[in-house]
């Protein structure tokens, strides 16, 4: 895994030349992920979206994490509490008046659990995007920087096929999951010690072919270059499968503060471009998708 981390810096940062020899045309700037302080970002909506502005940035999806139930995030810390899902629609409505020069896409990052159906469909009620995640496995959080404590039960390689047996049920799901957020997520603690020593190209082809066959798109999130993983999720070896199966991709920044909405968004159009990809597609305001190509 080593190597295979290694080589998907060095494949990140030839991405990052071809971007600046122009090898890659101009398109819209859009981001199809982001967080606010309605759940566990720390910037209000207003501020993010006026970032979003300033960078000529053309839509914004407005992502926050929805509803939880008690036992997952008893402190409702990384939620939108249910009493607030109205405050965080207004809030919505409110802002898109401030800012027409930003389309914003009224969403919410919806995780997937055991028995999540209703729960999901009630509370996103009125959004138009849903980006589906994997972030609760066997009742551990898989990213929390504060409790490694499934990694250290389990290990890494049998995270690793926890994660993505519940990342294809999710894909599974009747729910109407418009994109699935970082697919890769497992790679979160890849560099502090966690690193799979599995193959993980049959996992890869598992998880390609699911969301091929359940129709699902699939985010290229640039968060992971922000973190000490050091690459984009999903990594290249994944992204190669999901562009070979034939499925569709959207971009986001998974933004949980304000200058972050948008970062390397444009790096990330040509990291997909060398995979091979030529298209990308983006929820519109009213519920629908707009292709563009790369």
């Amino acid at each position: 895994m080593g190597l295979l981390c290694f080589l998907g810096c060095a494949i990140v940062l030839v991405f990052r030349l071809i971007l600046m020899m122009g090898s890659v045309m101009e398109h819209p700037l859009i981001d199809c992920h982001t967080h606010t302080h309605h759940s566990d970002g720390t910037g209000a909506l207003a501020e993010n979206v006026a970032f979003a502005a300033s960078l000529g940035c053309k839509r914004v999806a407005l992502t926050d994490h929805l509803t939880l139930p008690t036992t997952m995030d008893p402190a409702e810390e990384v939620q939108v509490p249910r009493a607030d899902l109205a405050a965080y629609a207004a809030d919505i409505a409110r802002v898109r008046e401030e800012h027409p020069e930003v389309e914003l896409v009224f969403g919410f990052e919806c995780d997937w659990y055991e028995g999540c159906e209703e729960n999901v469909r009630r509370w996103s009620e009125g959004a138009t995007f849903r980006l589906g995640s994997v972030h609760w496995v066997d009742g551990h959080w898989i990213d929390d920087s504060d409790d490694r404590t499934i990694w250290e039960q389990l290990g890494a390689d049998q995270v690793w096929r926890r994660y993505v047996d519940l990342w294809c049920r999710a894909c599974e799901s009747p729910l109407a999951f418009d994109s699935m957020a970082h697919p890769d997520l497992a790679f979160r603690f890849v560099n502090e010690g966690f690193a799979p020593t599995i193959d993980l190209l049959p996992l890869f082809g598992q998880m390609a072919e699911c969301a091929h066959d359940t129709g699902r798109h699939v985010e290229v999130s640039t968060a992971g270059l922000r973190k000490s993983v050091r690459g984009y999720y999903p990594c290249p070896q994944l992204l190669d499968r999901f562009f070979r199966a034939g499925v569709p991709i959207t971009f986001g920044s998974d933004a949980h503060v304000p200058h972050d909405v948008c970062w390397g968004i444009r790096d990330a159009y040509a990291y997909a471009h060398a995979i091979g990809y030529r298209g990308f597609d983006a929820p519109t305001v009213d519920g629908g998708w707009e292709t563009f190509e790369l």
